[in-house]
């Protein structure tokens, strides 16, 4: 008899204990407040004068097989390479890209394709770091190979951008803030504390493109080196309170 009543009270008073559970979670459901955020996306750019030079040179010759092609452009070759270094450049910033050989033909509509020789050619990538030195490297690169000498490209660049970007990654939090901030007013809140912030890229923009010309008053070769934009772009999100 005893262990039946205790069944006959326990179970109402296990029910009334899980209704007063559920009211209590539903107010304090009720009672907590809704969080709220925003999200903004923010770019920070500085310009600078880029502190260095690329030079992209290739000498090719053609001449009557491939051992003499390759020789006549391995012997012009290190005629530039002995210009360069005389320049000031380090043999560590001067980088072959590639070395060709293969036979060149002349096509006409009346023999079809003849054979005229074997070119023989080796491209180099100089990083010139003296940006300033940049046109009394070019002219004697060209002195020292000749017609067998081909410029293909003169890009101005920024060898370190370091300094530049984190000036960029500041001015790009103080805009964030600053659009935050206004988004935060229009609808009657504050910021709160940052969820989180996400780099999304802080490239260096640069155009590859020839820069060269020749000073007013001379035959000295010139590089204009412009200016050029270091860009940090970010996603921040805020809190509101």
């Amino acid at each position: 008899m005893t262990t039946n009543r205790f069944f006959k009270f326990s179970i109402p008073a296990l029910a009334l204990a899980l209704i007063a559970a559920a009211v209590l979670t539903s107010n304090a459901n009720a009672a907590a407040p809704e969080k709220r955020y925003v999200t903004v996306n923010s770019e920070g750019r500085i310009k600078v004068t880029p502190d260095a030079v690329r030079l992209n040179a290739i000498v090719s010759m053609v001449a009557g097989s491939n051992k003499e092609a390759l020789a006549k452009t391995s012997t012009t070759a290190a005629a530039v390479r002995a210009a360069l270094i005389k320049s000031g450049i380090l043999k560590a910033d001067i980088a072959t890209q590639s070395i060709t050989v293969y036979p060149e033909y002349n096509y006409t509509q009346d023999k079809g394709s003849q054979l005229i020789g074997y070119r023989g050619s080796q491209s180099f990538l100089v990083t010139i770091k003296n940006a300033e030195n940049a046109g009394v490297v070019v002219d004697a690169v060209v002195a020292a190979g000749g017609d067998d000498l081909q410029i293909q490209g003169v890009t101005p660049f920024v060898l370190d951008a370091s300094k530049a970007t984190e000036s960029a990654r500041t001015n790009a939090v103080k805009n964030a803030k600053a659009k935050a901030t206004s988004y935060a007013k229009l609808l009657d809140a504050k910021l709160g504390r940052v969820n989180y912030l996400v780099e999304n890229s802080s490239p260096v923009e640069y155009s590859p493109v020839m820069a060269i010309s020749k000073a007013a008053d001379s035959e000295a070769t010139v590089v204009d080196l412009g200016e050029q934009d270091v860009t940090v772009s970010i996603t921040i999100q805020w809190s509101l309170l």
